[in-house]
């Protein structure tokens, strides 16, 4: 894979990305973001995975929209970063479907 230049990338994010690499188990996951991140925060985040999973998987915008309550504005939003993005939905999809 080459080398990806982020717009967010800084000193602050590398450390937030090095805090999330660190973590072990679900277990530290659940404890990190419960602290980092506020409920609402989580549950968009936690959303839209769902969202870009049932792209992946060939949904349609209605049927993702009921399923996880994402507007058809957040879908949209998602399916462009999937198709346009950094790649990270992919990576991380591609990942997940390894296991």
């Amino acid at each position: 894979m080459s080398e990806y230049k982020s717009k967010l990338k800084s000193e602050q994010m590398d450390f937030l990305c090095d805090a999330v690499l660190s973590l072990k188990n679900k277990q530290e996951c659940y404890r990190f973001f419960e602290d980092i991140f506020t409920i609402n925060e989580i549950k968009a985040i936690e959303q839209r995975l769902q969202v870009a999973k049932m792209l992946k998987d060939k949904r349609t915008y209605a049927d993702i929209a009921t399923a996880t309550g994402a507007s058809t504005a957040t879908i949209s939003r998602v399916n462009r970063c999937i198709n346009y993005g950094a790649d990270g939905y992919n990576i991380v999809l591609a990942r997940l479907e390894e296991k």
